[in-house]
């Protein structure tokens, strides 16, 4: 009989894509791919354990998933990702529901740790996470068949005392330009129209390879695949934005005016103790060269509150530099304490209750700053890639090029004739918060 696999994905897009691959393996061994886990004979489930909600997730996952074996059909179930990375022993000691581990370096070798689960083994297969990409491998879409995730790199050097990527990823490792031009190439073949380039780092693409910054020239090339109509740039590192990388983003027609760069805090104090490059004048200084230089720019970012030793004054300040700066898309996590990070070992570590209350006191006031952005594209004609037909309002929703997939906001669009995957002209005629209105011209 052919086993039937579920592949159940937590976490970030870099985990999707490393879910893709797996898919592509599984499928080339001839084993089905299934979408209801209640069918499936074997289940894999991608974790996450970047955070401590993170980590809660992918155990709750794989206990709830076990119950499978004896109210489904489920034979084997492998754990793989970032929390087997870290925790492999304690995952094996403690969960004797599962069946196989395998870590983010290893999971290449998926239909060999599939076999050996099924035979009872109980395989683990967790070396240094050194894998990159250079070798082609098979992968199966699971987004929407016109955009999807490209890694550029692996791992992280950059040493933050707040985060465990790389105790879990590993070193900093550029993929070669060939290898990723050959998989962009693949994936237009395929229909992909939007490409979202990803790494821990991708500023900092090319230092390793090449000895210098290799970015901008890197979304140029990729731009120049002939079926690819946008290019849109993610985790960028604010220590490694070059001008160049300015210059490029606002030169080319294909690349989105979008910069995803999560900055963490705004005061010197707090990233001084995160480790963290420049200071509140080199933040203001850079978001203006790319303001200035990149003219309608969407600017998103990230920002932690409740490090260890964050006190209600720089607090404050945080929330008068959202005030200011004005971010178009902007989340906020609270902070997490990994063990064996420096940040988990300082002193001054700030209660749950108030790390909440900082959190949603930020969000509050992005949300009035991101209402008042959105007013800003009323009467303007941007195009719109189509992603899906609301039957029940009628209406076509998709996303413009100031809008990452999932993350950000949509675009309702009436009198459309475009078809799905299709970039259509819309003139913008309402706004809600992140979400615009509008008709198609």
């Amino acid at each position: 009989m052919t086993e039937k696999v579920k592949i159940v994905t937590l976490g970030c897009e870099k985990n999707l894509v490393d879910s893709e691959i797996m898919s592509g393996l599984i499928d080339e061994r001839g084993y089905s791919l299934v979408d209801r886990q209640e069918d499936a004979t074997v289940i894999i489930v991608n974790t996450c354990g970047f955070i401590d909600a993170a980590k809660e997730e992918s155990v709750n996952a794989i206990l709830e998933l076990a119950e499978l074996k004896e109210t489904g059909k489920l034979k084997a179930l492998i754990v793989s990702g970032c929390l087997t990375q870290r925790y492999k022993q304690e995952l094996m000691k403690e969960m004797p529901e599962i069946d196989g581990i395998v870590g983010t370096g290893d999971f290449y070798n998926i239909n060999r740790i599939v076999d050996e689960a099924l035979k009872g083994k109980k395989p683990i297969h967790v070396g240094n996470p050194v894998f990159n990409y250079e070798q082609s491998l098979p992968r199966k879409l699971s987004t929407p068949r016109h955009t999807t995730y490209v890694k550029i790199a692996e791992g992280c050097d950059n040493k933050c005392t707040f985060c465990s990527i790389p105790i879990m990823r590993g070193h900093f490792r550029s993929r070669s330009m060939e290898s990723i031009l050959a998989e962009v190439a693949q994936l237009a073949a395929q229909g992909v129209k939007e490409v979202s380039l990803i790494a821990q780092d991708s500023t900092n693409y090319g230092t390793d390879l090449y000895g210098e910054y290799k970015l901008a020239e890197l979304m140029d090339k990729v731009s120049g695949v002939p079926e690819i109509t946008w290019v849109r740039l993610h985790y960028a590192y604010p220590g490694f934005f070059t001008d160049e990388l300015i210059e490029t983003i606002a030169a080319n027609p294909k690349i989105c005016k979008y910069v995803d760069m999560p900055l963490q805090h705004s005061e010197d104090t707090v990233l001084k103790r995160m480790r963290r490059p420049g200071r509140n004048r080199d933040i203001r200084e850079l978001i203006a060269k790319i303001r200035d230089g990149i003219p309608g720019v969407s600017l998103r970012t990230s920002l932690i509150v409740g490090f260890p030793g964050e006190t209600e004054e720089e607090f404050r300040a945080l929330c008068d530099f959202v005030r200011e700066i004005r971010f178009d898309r902007l989340g906020v996590f609270t902070y997490s304490k990994e063990e064996d990070t420096p940040a988990s070992r300082l002193p001054d570590q700030i209660d749950e209750e108030v790390k909440e209350w900082r959190a949603n006191t930020l969000m509050e006031i992005q949300r009035s700053v991101a209402n008042e952005n959105s007013g800003k594209y009323i009467g303007q004609v941007l195009d719109v890639l189509v992603e899906r037909y609301d039957g029940r309002s009628d209406v076509y929703v998709g996303r413009s090029q100031y809008d990452a997939p999932e993350i950000d906001g949509q675009v309702f669009v009436s009198n459309c004739s475009a078809g799905i995957g299709d970039i259509t002209k819309v003139r913008i005629t309402h706004a809600y918060d992140y979400d615009l209105s509008g008709e198609a011209v």
